[in-house]
C-alpha cells in the first residue's frame, strides 16, 4: 500500500509523448482507480497522434536497475506490463520481479497499428520464455496472439485456441482482445484459464472516422490490474476493465490532429 492507503500499482511501459497510450496513459488509468502509480519506462518512442515513426529501448540494465531499487523499498500490490522495448529489457524485468508476489497483468505490444513500427528487438517467444511463472494474465490482441502462436483469430474458437497455445506456454491465463476480430455488433473477448473458458460479450463501440481509437489495450490491461490491486477476482477484473474502455471509447478526447484517444 501507498503511504495514503492507495495500493501501490507497477508500471512497466513505453512513453508515449502524445499521452495516448503507454506510461502516461496507464497513470491516469491507475489514478481513476484510485491506485497509486509508480513506474519505470523501457522505451522512448517518437509519436504523434498520428503516426509512430520509431521507438527507442532504454538500456536494459537502467531499467533493471530502477526496478530493483523501487521493489526492495515499495510494495507493490500489482503490476502492469505494457512495451518491453526488447529482450534485454524483458530479461531484466523477469529478473527484477522475483522481489514482488503481486499479480503481473502483461499486454505484450509488440507493433505499432499506426505507422507500422515494430516495438519490440528481438524474438517475442523468447519473451513468454523469460516471463514464464510471473504472468497472471497476458493479453494479446488478435495480430499479437496470430504472431505469437500461429493462429488467425476470425471466431471464437481460433481465440480460444490461441489462448490456450499461449497458457501451456506458461502464462497464468490469457485474455484475447476481441476489438480486431469479429462481427460488427459485438466485442468479445475470450478469457482462458485453469478453470476453462469465458467469452467477455459487450456491443462493439463505433470508431469514429479518423483511423479509431488510441491506447485502448493500455487502458485495459492497467485497469485489469488495478481491479486485482483492490481484491477483484480475475473474471470479475476483466468484465469491469472492459465495461470502463468501454466508456472510454464513447467518450473518447482529440488532442491533436490525428487519432482520437481514450485519455
Amino acid at each position: 500500500m501507498g503511504g495514503d492507503g492507495r495500493p501501490s500499482v507497477l508500471i512497466i511501459a513505453g512513453l508515449d509523448p502524445s499521452g495516448g497510450a503507454g506510461l502516461l496513459a496507464d497513470v491516469r488509468v491507475c489514478e481513476q482507480h484510485d491506485g497509486r502509480p509508480v513506474g519505470v519506462a523501457t522505451a522512448l518512442t517518437e509519436q504523434s497522434t498520428a503516426v509512430v515513426r520509431a521507438a527507442n529501448p532504454a538500456p536494459p540494465e537502467v531499467v533493471g536497475d530502477q526496478l530493483r531499487t523501487l521493489l526492495t523499498d515499495v510494495e507493490v500490490t500489482a503490476v502492469k506490463i505494457g512495451m518491453l522495448g526488447s529482450e534485454a529489457i524483458a530479461d531484466e524485468v523477469a529478473r527484477a520481479l522475483e522481489l514482488t508476489a503481486a499479480p503481473v497483468v502483461w499486454d505484450p505490444v509488440l507493433r505499432a497499428t499506426a505507422g507500422r513500427v515494430s516495438l519490440y528487438a528481438g524474438a517475442p517467444a523468447r519473451a513468454i520464455e523469460l516471463l514464464d511463472g510471473h504472468v497472471a494474465l497476458f493479453t494479446p490482441n488478435a495480430d499479437e496472439a496470430w504472431a505469437l502462436t500461429g493462429i488467425r483469430i476470425d471466431t471464437v474458437g481460433d481465440a480460444a485456441a490461441a489462448g490456450l497455445a499461449l497458457y501451456q506456454r506458461g502464462m497464468g491465463a490469457v485474455l484475447v482482445k476481441g476489438g480486431h476480430w469479429g462481427g460488427a455488433a459485438l466485442a468479445i473477448d475470450v478469457l482462458v484459464t485453469p478453470d476453462g473458458v469465458d467469452e467477455l460479450r459487450a456491443p462493439r463501440m463505433a470508431m469514429d472516422g479518423r483511423g479509431g481509437v488510441h491506447g485502448t489495450g493500455c487502458a485495459l490491461s492497467t485497469a485489469i490490474a488495478c481491479e486485482l490491486a483492490a481484491g477483484a477476482s480475475l473474471v470479475e477484473a476483466c468484465r469491469a476493465a472492459k465495461a470502463y474502455v468501454a466508456a472510454l471509447i464513447a467518450d473518447a478526447v482529440y488532442p491533436g490532429r490525428g487519432r482520437g484517444a481514450v485519455l
